[in-house]
């Protein structure tokens, strides 16, 4: 059976979990504190500390870099999705660069404005340490004060993805591609707490995500 290890409101982590259920496999999540991965360096022998990561039996199947693919592309050979066809290949690289780059970053600065709702208080200091030291003291009430311009600017940056939603079910086509779980998993993060909507003017995009949400597998 396969294991997902994750921090459920990470948009890396719906990512794999969406591509999971959607598979219609069998599967266990579980769930990690943000301030304790000791499960997850003890399974990949102390080479990785991120998360997701997944366990197939033997196989344990983590990210090499900043832009691999690795835990969906094991994914999609193993339970045959068709997320990555050869001849789109190209164009999926450059989507989701723009995807993890330009719309998680808007997106996780919202999701953690209210990070005090998901964190347990033991874990607060440590959590708010980890923030500081990355993005620079007080960066979470500077966003906060920041949220109607970073509304704007996650607006502004999802266009072409609503351009492309008005043409097609999915964002290249008739079935989903891994950008579509891609941009699910960005979006989702910013939705996870519930004070946030897609952005009113999106309604294709609305739609598609509404279509997401509800998928089951149909193809082979």
């Amino acid at each position: 059976m396969i294991e997902l290890v994750q921090i459920p409101w990470s948009p890396f982590c719906i990512v794999q979990c969406r591509i999971l259920e959607v598979s219609g496999v069998h599967f266990k999540i579980i769930n990690i504190s943000t301030t304790d991965r000791s499960l997850v360096w003890k399974w990949t022998r102390e080479r990785y500390y991120g998360v997701p990561i997944i366990r197939d039996g033997k196989n344990v199947v983590f990210e090499v870099s900043d832009d691999s693919q690795v835990i969906a592309k094991y994914l999609d050979d193993k339970l045959k999705l068709g997320l990555f066809p050869r001849e789109i290949e190209g164009v999926q690289s450059i989507l989701w660069r723009h995807i993890e780059n330009e719309i998680e970053d808007v997106c996780f600065r919202l999701n953690d404005i209210h990070w005090r709702e998901r964190i347990p208080r033991r874990e607060q200091a440590a959590f708010l340490r980890h923030k500081e030291r990355k993005f620079g003291r007080g960066c979470i009430d500077q966003w906060r004060t920041q949220q109607k311009d970073l509304l704007k600017q996650l607006e502004e940056r999802l266009i072409p993805f609503e351009e492309m939603a008005m043409y097609g079910p999915f964002l290249l086509g008739d079935r989903p591609r891994f950008v579509d779980f891609d941009l699910y998993g960005m979006i989702g993060c910013l939705l996870y707490a519930g004070h946030f909507k897609l952005p009113g003017a999106h309604n294709h995009l609305k739609d598609w995500h509404r279509r997401m949400s509800r998928l089951k597998r149909t193809h082979g």
